[in-house]
């Protein structure tokens, strides 16, 4: 039996999880608690658990797996925290002791499995063909990602014609996952699809990667493994910082409204340049009631649409009544994850669309 201080958790958080007090304030911005009202779920609530498991009173087996893996590391928490106690990292931290214990979710364990044999998290056989150049020579390669790849193709085509109309020279490569969202799960990166992400790039020459997923942008900014593409020189953009670079001549008189990824907001700290591009066309722009470092959640991440779907789409549900109560007709976000999750948990009586950027700014590019 694995004694507490060998635990992950109880080496690098110990000090953390012991200082998250009875203030409670996590609970106001957890998503997982604003959808299911269970304080084991929000963040104090595992932080407790967490604290009876360094005391040697539980045990990280199946009986915390519903609380510790129903966490969509979004950081609100952590943002929030007065105490400074980064939940995000310590339940990547306990999943792993979990996982090292053989305890998992099975969805989770499903998505590793998969990544062992297939190069995306569907374990689609065949890629999608946007009838693009790929593996070819050009100072950009644009990296889709597995969510865009294989379940939000229309944006994906959307964000390459954009390219095309602004005339970049770039290039798609033979991607595979990034394997990032494996470390966040309880499990280690792929090597082998790491490998070929990087041989692929590196070998077209380019020296900018522009990528429509926020997940991957993280992944490739701050992930050792992929520290050869830093080495190299090469600029890491996500796609809403290279358009704010372009002066597209769009205007709309729309209601446009704007859902900050966690990835891409809280994450990464990139909250600016989507509302530059998006005001620069859109002069009846409202922001949502929580919007920068307090948006809420859509509910998608840390695994959490795969493995709790109902809730993973109550969250959705209650970021687009902020949208409602704008009066937005339409809401853009940067990331397909969240396009996807938005989408699915929007209602019939609901007017407005959800987009994502590029497919709006093509919209306005075609009526123009």
């Amino acid at each position: 039996m694995t004694k507490p201080e060998q635990l992950r958790i109880s080496q690098e958080f110990r000090d953390q999880i012991q200082r998250c007090s009875r203030c409670g304030f996590c609970q106001a911005h957890c998503p997982v608690f604003g959808s299911t009202l269970r304080p084991a779920l929000n963040a104090r609530g595992k932080m407790l658990l967490l604290k009876e498991v360094l005391e040697g009173r539980l045990e990280l087996n199946e009986d915390l797996v519903e609380s510790i893996f129903q966490c969509t590391t979004c950081a609100s928490c952590a943002t929030n925290c007065p105490s400074g106690v980064n939940v995000p990292e310590i339940i990547k931290a306990a999943r792993k002791d979990m996982v090292s214990l053989g305890t998992c979710h099975p969805a989770f364990v499903g998505m590793n499995q998969v990544l062992e044999q297939s190069d995306n998290i569907y374990g689609e056989d065949e890629p999608p063909d946007f009838g693009r150049p790929r593996n070819q020579k050009a100072p950009v390669v644009y990296f889709i990602g597995c969510v865009g790849a294989y379940r939000e193709d229309e944006a994906t085509e959307a964000a390459l014609d954009l390219l095309d109309h602004l005339q970049v020279d770039y290039t798609l490569i033979d991607e595979a996952c990034c394997t990032g969202v494996l470390e966040d799960v309880g499990y280690d990166m792929k090597p082998r699809l790491v490998e070929r992400n990087v041989e692929a790039i590196l070998a077209t020459g380019a020296k900018t990667i522009v990528t429509g997923c926020p997940y991957c942008l993280r992944t490739f900014t701050h992930k050792e493994q992929y520290l050869p593409l830093r080495q190299a020189g090469l600029e890491i953009l996500h796609l809403s910082q290279f358009l704010a670079r372009q002066d597209l001549g769009l205007s709309t008189e729309q209601v446009v409204t704007y859902h900050d990824p966690c990835d891409l907001g809280r994450h990464a700290g990139i909250y600016e340049e989507p509302r530059r591009t998006i005001k620069s066309l859109a002069p009846n722009f409202v922001e949502l009631t929580h919007h920068h470092a307090e948006a809420l959640c859509c509910g998608a991440g840390g695994g959490v649409r795969g493995a709790f779907a109902k809730n993973s789409l109550e969250m959705a549900r209650r970021r687009l009544r902020e949208v409602e109560e704008v009066g937005a007709s339409v809401v853009l976000t940067e990331c397909n994850s969240c396009a996807h999750n938005l989408a699915n948990a929007k209602l019939r009586a609901q007017k407005f669309r959800v987009l994502t950027t590029p497919q709006f700014l093509m919209e306005l590019i075609e009526e123009s």
